[in-house]
């Protein structure tokens, strides 16, 4: 039976059935009180009918009373954001959530952000990826001093052609007390997160393994989540116990425990993605977690966690109902006031659709023709790297280019002579990494490479800082959820870009998805809604 407000009961009620009691005036009928009570996340949701109305109250109990006149049909529990996910994500990071904001590289994640979420016991990562060690260094003092409990987390990004950088960012975080890192963008296990993570590890009184050095894996593919869910190479942590960097009692530690804590799925994402979709990605790490669990019996099994596409409570929901632990946002995030990103580029990010992503040359493993995922529109970024590539790709040195696309590149990319742009190179990697240079003096194809890697870098230098002129040359990095994000909150108050702030955005999407899992749940027992009812906008204070 179906009542005029759009609600419908397919089920049928028995003479046993509990009754609710409860005040008759808290009984809404009419659309925008039925509503208000669905909302109501933290108290129960009655479903009856009364003279063949149907009709939702928050108040009252259910008992085994004589039945009334007022007809029971369901009932579904409260649910609030913080029950979704899994609580034991919650206890280890200490956080309210099962919901973390992903490193964006070049301090995109910036210290605002970090600290924002973090008051808030968010956790959130910052964006480390590219950066050189001072500059992380400022980072931590600051978020460290801001956030002395935490919860915050730094990344590791693997950098296979700056290996010096690597480590010394392992070194920042060791010497700091740096408790959580989100490894990101490894293809295999490396002596540097394999130290961090050994580094930390001891007994305690009761003779239990303590990691005092936490590991969240950013992972999308199969092979590299099984590397990262076994322990550490016996063969590496011999290396680092003749380096004198950790003890023997730690590195018989570390065969015991799995490389990470968490392992991120990351499907189809903004910046470093393989553009997997996370419904044949998630299920498949799942189920691996759970072989390797079982061959291994840890104390402690991995989570599990979805990161790429989730933007919309509808995206959050399907990855928790997919057996997502937690999940990650980022190209979201980008987009608020507290990011990294210039006001220019938050902007262009607020008018994107989804088809407005495309993959382009990254610029720290350009060599080996890495892609990642930036925005299209508003920019010509893409098309001019990948115009790089092919020339990399086709001559074996800058001299071997035709005068004429060199002339090209000078006037249209660069903007400076070839020479400059080398000599400002020299001068980049004489502070970063010094033998990047060397390496490059008798090898002319990887000098090439750093000269267009010069383009590559600032570009997405320019989209933070805004830098005037360059506009067409911004590198934003973006996944096809940033336009379901615009779909979903155009006509609200987070359409306009100086209104999204992180902090709002983990609750709406969380309280979002907790009022739809309570929706699927009324439609599992049989009640029927109008589509008004499933529509969860953002709500503003």
């Amino acid at each position: 039976m179906s009542n005029n407000n759009g609600l419908k009961y397919l089920g049928q009620t028995g003479n046993n059935n509990p009754v609710w009691q409860g005040p008759l005036n808290s009984i809404a009928f009419d659309e925008k009180g039925i509503k208000a009570k669905l909302l109501n996340l933290a108290q129960p949701c009655y479903v009856v009918r009364q003279q063949g109305q149907i009709g939702i109250t928050n108040d009252g109990e259910l008992s085994d009373t004589t039945a009334t006149d007022m007809e029971t049909l369901t009932a579904v529990p409260p649910l609030l954001p913080q029950q979704l996910g899994d609580p034991r994500f919650l206890d280890y990071h200490g956080i309210k959530y099962a919901y973390t904001t992903g490193a964006m590289a070049n301090g995109i994640a910036s210290e605002e952000m970090v600290i924002a979420l973090g008051k808030e016991k968010i956790l959130a990562s910052f964006g480390a990826g590219g950066l050189v060690p001072s500059r992380i260094e400022e980072a931590i003092k600051r978020i460290q001093a801001a956030l002395p409990n935490g919860p915050y987390a730094f990344n590791l990004i693997h950098s296979p052609k700056e290996p010096t950088i690597e480590k010394e960012t392992v070194d920042l975080y060791l010497k700091y007390g740096v408790r959580t890192v989100e490894a990101a963008a490894f293809m295999n296990l490396t002596p540097n997160i394999v130290y961090y993570r050994a580094a930390g590890l001891s007994l305690n009184s009761a003779n239990q393994i303590e990691i005092k050095n936490r590991v969240i894996g950013k992972i999308s593919r199969r092979e590299v989540a099984t590397l990262f869910m076994q322990p550490a190479p016996t063969k590496m942590l011999k290396q680092l116990v003749a380096q004198g960097l950790i003890t023997e009692l730690q590195a018989t530690l570390a065969e015991k425990v799995p490389m990470v804590d968490d392992i991120t799925v990351e499907a189809d994402s903004g910046g470093h993605t393989d553009n997997r979709p996370l419904v044949c990605l998630l299920p498949s790490l799942i189920a691996l977690r759970n072989e390797i669990q079982e061959k291994q019996g840890y104390e402690n099994p991995i989570r599990i966690g979805a990161g790429g596409g989730i933007a919309t409570p509808q995206s959050a929901l399907a990855a928790f109902m997919m057996g997502a632990d937690y999940l990650v946002t980022g190209s979201i995030n980008q987009a608020c006031v507290e990011s990294g990103s210039s006001v220019h580029t938050r902007n262009l990010l607020a008018q994107i659709g989804m088809a407005d992503v495309m993959m382009a040359p990254a610029a720290d493993m350009f060599e080996l023709g890495v892609k990642l995922q930036v925005i299209k529109r508003g920019t010509l970024f893409p098309m001019r790297a990948q115009k790089l590539y092919e020339l990399y790709n086709t001559y074996n040195a800058i001299e071997d280019i035709p005068q004429a696309e060199k002339s090209k590149l000078e006037k249209q990319l660069f903007r400076k002579s070839l020479e400059t742009v080398w000599q400002e190179t020299v001068d980049y990697f004489s502070k970063r990494d010094p033998e990047q240079i060397s390496k490059a003096t008798n090898d002319s194809k990887r000098k090439m490479a750093l000269i267009f890697r010069w383009y590559l870098g600032q570009s997405s230098r320019w989209a933070n800082t805004g830098e005037k002129g360059r506009e067409m040359d911004y590198q934003i990095w973006a996944g096809p959820a940033m336009g379901t994000f615009n779909d979903w909150v155009r006509g609200t108050y987070l359409a306009e870009p100086n209104n999204r702030h992180v902090v709002d955005l983990a609750d709406q999407i969380m309280t979002g998805a907790a009022f739809l899992y309570r929706m699927q749940n009324l439609k599992l027992q049989s009640t029927l809604m109008s589509t008004a009812y499933w529509n969860y906008s953002p709500q503003s204070d």
